[in-house]
């Protein structure tokens, strides 16, 4: 067992297995990029730890408080790195966050998107320290996401061979 594994096995997370897509929905990218030493991660979404979509869906500021959309944002941090454990085999050889991109589906007038994505920051922080963890980053609102879902973040890692 790896140490972000023992980490995480310790905060009692769990990584959720590739998010189902419905019916007829075909994604032509991959959920994960390697260019050389650097994983691009394509935006996700608040998994369950079944794979499946977590719920509530919708705006928060509407249907979801905030400290609900900062458990969505906490969520999709462990989809990213399910999918970046997929891609690299191992989470320990990240050795730098270099960059996330934060996307609040946010209802008219809310503006604590960066309390919303520092679900994501958090965790990324707690599990690699404030070396490996420390990322450049932006928190906007959007008028909409994908199926309705609370929060889109998309991620940039470099990792060793």
């Amino acid at each position: 067992m790896t140490q972000i594994e023992r980490k995480l096995q310790s905060l009692g997370l769990t990584l959720p297995p590739p998010l189902p897509m419905p019916a007829g929905v075909v994604l032509p990218f991959p959920w994960v990029r390697i260019v050389g030493n650097r994983a691009l991660v394509s935006g996700h979404g608040p998994q369950n730890a079944d794979g499946s979509l977590a719920t509530p869906l919708g705006k928060v500021g509407r249907e979801l408080t905030l400290e609900q959309g900062h458990q969505a944002a906490r969520l999709t941090a462990l989809g990213i790195l399910a999918s970046l454990q997929r891609a690299l085999g191992d989470l320990d050889r990240i050795t730098a966050w270099v960059r996330v991109f934060g996307m609040v589906n946010a209802a008219p007038g809310f503006d604590r998107m960066p309390a919303v994505i520092n679900g994501f920051s958090e965790l990324i922080l707690e599990l690699y320290g404030p070396e490996v963890g420390a990322h450049a980053r932006s928190a906007v609102g959007l008028a909409e996401l994908p199926f309705g879902i609370p929060v889109e973040i998309e991620a940039e890692v470099e990792f060793r061979p």
